[in-house]
């Protein structure tokens, strides 16, 4: 299958496109900007969202979409809630307009576990309401929104995929917290800033697996005219704390810490990938700490 990948520049679009030729398909990277991660060997096709002659061009010829492109920093949409709705809503409704106009009837949409909010539920599941806590979140609402819409519309099979905190490999987000804690260890930070006693608890999902997600929902379609919605994280919740001990065990040396006050933030934050394991026979074989963190650290040496 020929797939064009939307945002396949980026971190997690990237590791999409490599999964896709691994399996046999036929990566179309489209890129806005860098497009230096893209593995070497694959056809890059410059887009931008916001510009349809481009994208008439990206879409041109392939059987399917994965769309990664977007904005995706929660604290940065704060101060650019325009700018997130524009890319991400109005981005999407016009490679939606340009699928539609090119024939192009299979889509996967990378979306967010950020969605859910901070329910007291745990782990979260896919009946959880929709409870977005900023723009970031509510912009990818609105975007699975638009979708619903289209699908029916067009009786198309699409899969939204409800990324957690995806993690290992080159991963050059220092907002993100395995980065921080590694380049703390490295010395190229000063120290690894700890709200509170680090007892806050996260899911973490190897890039790795959330691109095989990608190639997963692929091969198992919804039923057409409908969005179904996939959690992609580990299913495991890791503090702070243990993250810290665990670089501290991989990288063989200590990780300085500054500690701060505690932070207005969630206790608990783990999602329950089930219906993804059962629907689309994908688990998160590489998703253990030590894995993910070993695996940031030999990247980081490159």
């Amino acid at each position: 299958m020929r797939v064009l990948v939307t945002g396949a520049g980026g971190y997690v679009g990237a590791a999409v496109v490599a999964a896709l030729g691994a399996r046999g398909h036929e990566p179309v990277a489209m890129a806005y900007g860098d497009a230096t991660r893209i593995p070497p060997g694959v056809q890059v096709r410059p887009a931008d969202l916001r510009d349809p002659p481009s994208l008439a061009r990206a879409v041109a010829g392939v059987d399917a979409v994965c769309h990664l492109a977007g904005l995706t920093r929660a604290r940065e949409s704060w101060a650019r809630p325009l700018d997130y709705f524009a890319v991400n809503v109005g981005g999407t409704v016009e490679l939606l307009r340009a699928m539609a106009d090119a024939h192009v009837d299979r889509l996967v949409f990378a979306s967010t576990g950020a969605i859910y909010g901070s329910p007291e539920r745990q782990p979260m599941a896919e009946e959880l309401p929709d409870a977005a806590p900023h723009p970031y979140a509510s912009s990818k609402v609105a975007a699975e929104a638009v979708l619903t819409w289209e699908a029916a519309r067009r009786h198309l099979p699409v899969a939204a995929l409800r990324l957690f905190n995806a993690a290992g490999g080159a991963d050059p987000d220092q907002t993100r917290i395995i980065p921080r804690v590694l380049s703390a260890a490295a010395g190229r930070t000063d120290a690894f800033g700890v709200n509170g006693d680090g007892s806050a608890v996260r899911d973490y999902l190897h890039v790795d697996d959330a691109a095989d997600a990608f190639v997963a929902a692929l091969a198992h379609p919804p039923t057409p005219g409908t969005v179904r919605r996939y959690n992609i994280g580990s299913g495991v919740g890791t503090s702070i704390a243990e993250v810290i001990a665990a670089a501290e065990r991989v990288t063989g040396r200590a990780v300085p810490l500054r500690h701060q006050p505690p932070a207005d933030e969630p206790q608990r934050l783990v999602c329950d990938p089930s219906r993804a394991v059962a629907e689309l026979g994908w688990k998160p074989s590489r998703s253990g700490l030590e894995t993910i963190l070993r695996d940031a650290w030999a990247a980081l040496d490159e």
